[in-house]
């Protein structure tokens, strides 16, 4: 395998892409050698989901489409960002006990630190941003 790989796909702002956006992260990542039935690949998916979830509804219908990308330095990190053309940043939304919305980022967070990996938010010169994610690399040696 090469020590740099790169893969991405652009989607329409539709609730159908989130989970084309998550098989599609979770196949790059079978074929970059990680075995779909880890944790780390199922947490992997979970924050795609969440992302593309935000890319979707959160956009106002400002961004027609979305773009994911997923980048992998082989010894050391695998960034995958969520890429729309809406300028405003992803913020925190009260979450009531009754509500299945406002949890999204706080889950991202959460996911990504408890994996020893950061959360960052860059804007884009088109005037969108990308919600970026940095987790360390590593896969099971195959014997």
């Amino acid at each position: 395998m090469a020590d740099h790989q790169e893969a991405s796909v652009t989607l329409p702002s539709d609730p159908v892409s989130v989970s084309t956006a998550r098989r599609y992260v979770g196949d790059i990542l079978t074929e970059w050698g990680l075995p779909a039935d880890t944790d780390v690949a199922d947490t992997v998916r979970l924050i795609v989901s969440e992302l593309a979830t935000n890319a979707v509804q959160h956009t106002l219908g400002l961004s027609p489409t979305f773009t994911v990308d997923v980048r992998l330095d082989r010894d050391e990190s695998l960034r995958i960002g969520v890429t729309d053309s809406h300028p405003r940043y992803p913020k925190r939304l009260p979450a009531a006990v009754q509500q299945d919305n406002g949890r999204g980022m706080v889950i991202v967070r959460w996911l990504t630190a408890e994996c020893g990996g950061r959360l960052m938010v860059c804007p884009t010169p088109e005037g969108g941003k990308t919600v970026w994610i940095t987790l360390p690399w590593t896969v099971p040696v195959q014997s």
